[in-house]
């Protein structure tokens, strides 16, 4: 009996036990396809990256003995459709029997299961052996509670996997460093250089011009800088561990024009295309950190580890366990526009003029720039949650459903009304100024509330608030927000929301 096996691109997991022998009545099936393309207006560098990745692991797979049936984007069998092209590689090769990794977005899920119904021979799917959590584990965890506490669930994970633990105890008696780890980058500090690849990859843009494919952001086609194979990240993984490490937690929030990677470990397309295991990475953190304490204290150490163990699982888990409601979920109601600036940069907003350039430019952005300068915005200006959702989703290397949109209409828009967050991430220019340079070189200034050149963020964040009352009023957590809102005079409440209003009105222009 013949067996097609599909392999998703964010399946590139060569250690998965599917490949721990060579049969040859087995066939892997991998494809480019513009349904994957065109869903979401993708950033080039991320249509590209995961391409590269692909053709990689397809060409390890022969190398290794392994029989492979890959589609490029303009190959003439390609019929764009995923189901369609399995059905037809299933008949050209005989195959009675299609076996699937189980997806991790939704959609696709949905799609595959249709194959029951549309293939005549055996349809059978297996687990991806890359998660630290099953699929519902966190639904199962949480089962009876109204509120998905991250911090349980993580306590749970470190038990489980006996990370940075000395048996049920946190190795330093403390679990969580989080509020260590909350510094401004020093004037004058210098970050280490990135460590970057470079590819020529002419030949992939070429393609995609000429199938028509529609990309936003840009990329040095000579230069392409980042891993896509195995060996790669385990080189970026080890440069993360020995220069970045001492003081990713440190400035992990930190936000500057000057330096677009920081202390960051740029690992996370790796792990979400399964090309690094995230125990990998883990253990790798844990392990240095055990041999040589000296090298990077433990808030580093733990605030990465908290990352990956506790916070990217807690987000599979919920997309899981809240799929497919979540992805209509609209609190606040929210119904504007996007504005156009996000897709070029253009706005006279410092702090928003180079998050979204430098996401253009590199398709990669650090998390607080995500949630507290584009993602802030989108919140306070009241942004249309599909809206922010699709701009999330294209334009980061490392967007893939299941991670974007809990953390974007879950943890930055406040949209599931308090699933993911216990309160909206919202801030006034007070944040941007603490964390970040934007505020010295910005044509608005961060200390006026209202009146000409006055932050918009300012009056954006009391408008809020003001408007969203009668949905925040009762949470414990931002009451004092409304004390001080209540204690102002009426006619500075008055100039704060005429402010917000014009500002709204003239989005486009801020």
């Amino acid at each position: 009996m013949k067996t097609l096996r599909l392999i998703l691109g964010d399946q590139l997991n060569l250690q998965h036990s599917w490949y721990n022998s060579v049969d040859d009545h087995v066939y892997y099936f991998m494809a480019e396809m513009r349904q994957e393309t065109d869903y979401a207006p993708h950033h080039i560098q991320k249509v590209v990256a995961f391409f590269l990745a692909m053709r990689e692991f397809a060409a390890k797979l022969e190398a290794a003995g392994h029989q492979v049936i890959y589609l490029k984007l303009d190959d003439a069998r390609n019929t764009q459709n995923l189901n369609q092209n399995l059905l037809a590689s299933a008949e050209s090769v005989g195959a009675s029997r299609i076996e699937y990794q189980w997806p991790d977005e939704y959609r696709l899920d949905q799609q595959l299961d249709e194959l029951d119904n549309q293939f005549d021979g055996v349809v059978e799917h297996v687990d991806s052996e890359h998660f630290l959590t099953s699929r519902f584990e966190l639904r199962e965890f949480f089962q009876g509670k109204k509120t998905y506490l991250m911090e349980s669930f993580y306590r749970m994970m470190r038990k489980k996997h006996q990370v940075l633990m000395e048996g049920d105890q946190p190795v330093t008696g403390q679990w969580n460093y989080d509020a260590n780890n909350r510094k401004k980058l020093p004037k004058g500090h210098r970050p280490p250089e990135p460590k970057l690849f470079e590819r020529d990859v002419t030949s992939v843009v070429e393609m995609l011009t000429k199938s028509g494919v529609k990309t936003i952001g840009t990329l040095d086609e000579k230069r392409f800088l980042w891993p896509v194979t195995e060996e790669e990240g385990n080189e970026l993984l080890t440069f993360f561990v020995d220069e970045c490490m001492p003081h990713f937690g440190d400035f992990q929030d930190a936000m500057t024009p000057e330096y677009w990677s920081l202390y960051h470990s740029r690992l996370s397309f790796l792990i979400n295309s399964k090309i690094i295991h995230p125990m990998t990475v883990i253990r790798a953190v844990e392990e240095r950190w055990k041999a040589d304490p000296y090298h990077a204290s433990i808030a580093q150490v733990e605030g990465f580890i908290r990352q990956i163990l506790g916070w990217r699982e807690y987000m599979r888990g919920i997309y899981w366990a809240k799929m497919p409601e979540f992805a209509s979920l609209n609190f606040f109601e929210h119904a504007r526009k996007l504005p156009s600036w996000f897709w070029d940069g253009n706005t006279k907003m410092a702090c928003l003029r180079h998050a979204i350039k430098q996401s253009l430019e590199y398709s990669y952005a650090h998390h607080i720039q995500r949630l507290m300068v584009t993602g802030n915005f989108a919140l306070l200006a009241g942004i249309d949650p599909d809206e922010v959702d699709q701009w999330y989703l294209g334009i980061y290397i490392d967007a893939i459903e299941w991670v974007e949109i809990t953390n974007t209409r879950g943890m930055s828009q406040f949209a599931d009304g308090g699933i993911v967050g216990t309160k909206p991430y919202v801030s006034s220019a007070n944040y941007m100024k603490k964390m970040s340079s934007y505020c010295d070189n910005c044509v608005y200034d961060h200390k006026k509330k209202s009146g000409e050149g006055a932050c918009p963020f300012n009056s954006l964040y009391w408008n809020f608030y003001d408007r969203h009352r009668d949905k925040l009023g009762r949470n414990p957590r931002i009451g004092m927000m409304y004390r001080t809102w209540d204690k102002m005079a009426p006619e500075n409440k008055a100039a704060l929301l005429s402010q917000a209003n014009d500002y709204l009105n003239n989005i486009e222009a801020l």
